[in-house]
């Protein structure tokens, strides 16, 4: 049967290794993989923004307009940098709280390789290898929970908006040169107005140095509160 590549989502059809049929004429002289890897060590290096067919055209010694000959659109290039850059999942221990634990640290440690990638847009539910290879790896994990299928993707959804809410927030603190809230200075500001503009609940935060833009408890408590609630679920249906 033949394929209608026209018809499949950006980067669908490459992604799983189904290339468009070459007219005749001189051989190709780049490949789908030397564009994606040039792709990658752009956003590496300059980030999300830097992954555009002009610059690697140019890197490449091409024109913009025979990239095409190799991916349709931006976004099928985005797609395949993105689908190539995430790689493959670990592997999960038997544990399904261990695997989602494992799951979601293994997302956290790759976006903080790879910062650009939370700035790739989501335009659906996975359809490629590595992408699909994740959400296969932790539906086996929740496989013996006895939830449904519906629930099982309910809860690998939650867990990977975690992942990446979590990851944006460690980017963006890592990113800001702002002064930090304990700092000596801060502190002298804030906390006689906290006093006198009733913030008790906040003062006391404050004071106890609870109030903070570190982020090292973060993820363990809230990742524990999530697997929680997805025992109290599994309990309920048990």
């Amino acid at each position: 049967m033949t394929e209608d590549r026209a018809a499949l989502p950006p980067g669908l059809a490459l992604s799983w290794g189904v290339l468009p049929v070459q007219r005749r004429g001189p051989k190709p002289a780049l490949s789908v993989e030397q564009i994606v890897d040039t792709g990658i060590e752009f956003g590496d290096r300059d980030g999300f923004e830097a992954i555009s067919l002009q610059r690697i055209a140019a890197h490449l010694g091409v024109t913009t307009n025979a990239m095409y000959r190799y991916v349709r659109s931006k976004d099928e290039l985005i797609v395949l940098v993105h689908e190539k850059a995430i790689g493959t999942p670990p592997e999960l221990p038997a544990d399904w709280r261990a695997a989602a634990t494992a799951w979601v640290q293994a997302q956290v440690d790759r976006f903080a390789e790879r910062p650009w990638m939370l700035d790739v847009p989501i335009r659906g539910a996975p359809v490629t290898p590595n992408m699909l290879r994740w959400v296969e790896v932790m539906l086996q994990a929740l496989a013996g929970t006895g939830l449904s299928q519906h629930d099982n993707l309910g809860c690998l959804l939650l867990l990977n908006g975690f992942a990446h809410n979590y990851a944006s927030m460690v980017r963006q603190l890592s990113a800001s040169d702002n002064t930090p809230v304990q700092a000596e200075e801060v502190g002298s500001f804030l906390v006689p107005r906290l006093a006198e503009g009733n913030y008790p609940m906040l003062l006391s935060l404050y004071t106890n140095q609870e109030y903070e833009d570190g982020v090292d408890d973060d993820f363990e408590f809230g990742l524990t509160r999530i697997l929680d609630g997805i025992q109290v679920l599994i309990d309920a249906k048990s």
